[in-house]
């Protein structure tokens, strides 16, 4: 289970946000063994007045926070953060400096998901990658 938010400066992040959404999934589906069908979007473009961020960003700096269940190696996250910087820069032309990544990890049980905790839901998909 993931659910990504984006955030961005609104006039650069709404034109590339369908490419971005699928570069995402493909790069979870990749480095996690996500399920094709498991992907959950947001979206928060904004207003260049009210995104602010350090000197040596562009108006293109973009941030990737994945929530997701715990239970993946530090490899296999780290090789999610790798992929993405290398897509994101070889097909979006995002550079490695305008984009960070979040990832943040709960137990199962603290997600509430299709009327029940996450711990007792049947997935079709292993977590311990």
């Amino acid at each position: 289970m993931g659910q990504i938010k984006i955030y961005g400066v609104k006039d650069r992040l709404i034109p590339i946000r369908e490419m971005l959404s699928e570069i995402i999934h493909s790069c979870m589906v990749a480095a996690l063994a996500l399920p094709a069908d498991k992907k959950f979007h947001r979206f928060f473009p904004m207003e260049k007045e009210d995104f602010y961020f350090a000197n040596g960003r562009t108006e293109a700096y973009t941030i990737i926070e994945i929530s997701m269940f715990e239970g993946r190696t530090v490899e296999a996250k780290k090789q999610l953060i790798n992929l993405l910087f290398e897509r994101l820069n070889s097909e979006l032309n995002l550079s490695p400096q305008d984009v960070e990544i979040t990832i943040f990890e709960t137990p199962q049980h603290n997600w509430g998901i299709r009327g029940l905790p996450g711990d007792e839901l049947s997935l079709n998909y292993k977590v311990n990658v």
